[in-house]
């Protein structure tokens, strides 16, 4: 910054209010070398021959279970209407394949969470690990 005398018997000399910006152009021209040096450092690879190996991709896809709750806390497995007993004992067989199904569950938005917690306990007992929560992204209802 440029700073001017407090004497005003020298001509009415008043000090400047402008910017300097030499030392802000030196900076930029700093740090522009700066990155022009090390971007290619940042962007450096390493050549490496990897092996090659044939392989099949993976068949062992594990089917899901859409399990539906309505509004009236009817169960649903695959679209086939069944009781809390019967759940449990669907529950373990599916726990028992190799690979464990998931299991995508849907209940309506009216659907007391009671009967949601019975089904996530249901499942958590039989050993059912893969559950999953399926909801509609276009609703906007606040």
């Amino acid at each position: 910054m440029a700073f001017g005398s407090f004497n005003q018997g020298q001509g009415g000399v008043r000090p400047s209010a402008e910017i300097n910006m030499i030392p802000l152009i030196d900076i930029m021209l700093v740090l522009l070398v700066i990155f022009m040096i090390t971007t290619p450092l940042l962007t450096h690879q390493v050549k490496i021959d990897l092996p090659k190996a044939a392989s099949q991709p993976s068949a062992d896809r594990a089917e899901h279970i859409d399990l539906s709750i309505d509004a009236a806390g009817q169960i649903f497995w695959n679209n086939e209407a069944i009781d809390r007993a019967g759940m449990r004992d669907r529950f373990a067989a599916a726990a028992q394949q190799q690979p464990q199904p998931e299991v995508h569950l849907r209940a309506d938005k009216t659907t007391a969470y009671q009967i949601i917690a019975e089904v996530l306990a249901a499942s958590a007992n039989a050993g059912v690990t893969r559950i999953g929560f399926i909801s509609d992204p276009n609703e906007t209802e606040h």
